[in-house]
């Protein structure tokens, strides 16, 4: 199914791929997008959808140093988020806090908190504590898992415990679980690790190719999805973990990114290199979350599992951010700094 122009956009100046959801902002339906630009000074675009919900408005925009790979927002402080960035071939990390905008959308500097510096290869992401107010923070390089303690009052960020993968094998990002805080699941060449964070000792994992992208399911336990380049996309259930509970066919290029709903988990986005968006419905099993051992057996293909496809770009989809405040609104951003909030609210389950 082809979605057609129904989505409300914006333009950020540069090339672009990442968006996320600003979820400690529960009076607007916000997002923090940031710019790849080799050659101008890269920006950070917080927007807003306004109360009608007919334009998204700039709240703020505000220069970064270096070209932003990887963006995330703070769980619990609206002004409090993080990029992973680059100049050249060096790779920083760090958080940052937006100045008072006082009503004026352009702002004084970003005034960074803390510095993530240890780090020696290129850096991948870096995670937040999964829900509420903490002061841990985790961040994926090529080779290593680090988590940090943050003193928020002297701005100062402490390694607390650190595992390597080793030399032969290229760790590429990860998610943390919401239902288990001390589990992290990380990207790892043709797998997907799994670790305890108390002991930064890997407990299980996943054998599978070409993983991109990993999401855990915020209302049901262990249950992740991978997207998979031309693979498509994978729901896997941990306690069973040599074949997935369901599969999608993906995208006819390259599966970037992929995300769970936050409240509706029926609900999955994912982004290709095709230029597209998709949305598709899945199933799990009994309605207690469990799998049933015949759907373990056999990977289930629904008849029409994807809802709709939105189209309507030009240049590759990297960045997806669903609404925390309002489940039933996503973002996208594609490469060339377009950023379309569309509406999936007819899609929603009914019970």
């Amino acid at each position: 199914m082809q979605g057609g122009s129904t989505g409300i956009g914006y333009g950020l100046k540069y090339e672009a791929r990442c968006i996320a959801d600003v979820k400690a902002d529960t009076d607007n339906t916000s997002f923090i997008a940031g710019t790849l630009s080799l050659k101008e000074e890269n920006e950070v675009h917080l927007i807003r959808l306004s109360s009608p919900g007919t334009e998204l408005i700039c709240e703020g925009l505000f220069s970064h140093p270096n070209e932003i790979w990887d963006l995330s927002s703070c769980p619990f402080d609206p002004r409090i988020f993080s990029t992973v960035f680059s100049s050249g071939e060096l790779f920083g990390a760090a958080v940052w806090r937006t100045p008072e905008l006082y009503g004026q959308s352009n702002s004084p500097q970003l005034e960074q908190l803390f510095s993530l510096d240890t780090h020696a290869g290129k850096i991948k992401c870096i995670l937040w504590w999964p829900s509420g107010r903490h002061d841990k923070l985790i961040s994926i390089d090529e080779g290593n898992i680090f988590l940090w303690s943050l003193d928020y009052s002297k701005k100062t960020a402490q390694v607390q415990s650190q595992e390597s993968v080793g030399m032969l094998h290229s760790l590429s990002g990860g998610a943390w679980d919401p239902h288990d805080q001390n589990a992290v699941a990380a990207i790892c060449d043709s797998s997907i690790l799994f670790w305890d964070i108390r002991l930064m000792k890997k407990t299980h994992s996943i054998e599978h190719p070409h993983v991109r992208n990993v999401d855990y399911n915020p209302k049901k336990e262990h249950i992740i999805v991978t997207a998979e380049d031309e693979s498509g996309i994978r729901i896997w259930d941990l306690r069973m973990p040599k074949i997935p509970i369901n599969e999608l066919p993906g995208h006819a290029h390259w599966t970037w990114a992929v995300q769970f709903n936050p409240e509706y988990d029926e609900l999955i986005l994912s982004a290709g290199t095709d230029s597209a968006v998709n949305l598709w419905s899945v199933s799990y099993g009994s309605s207690d979350g469990s799998t049933s051992e015949s759907l373990l057996r056999t990977p289930s293909r629904h008849v029409d599992p994807l809802l709709n496809s939105y189209s309507d770009y030009e240049d590759s989809v990297y960045g997806l951010a669903w609404s925390s405040r309002e489940p039933w609104i996503f973002a996208s951003l594609s490469y060339d700094g377009r950023v379309v909030v569309e509406s999936v609210k007819s899609y929603l389950p009914k019970y």
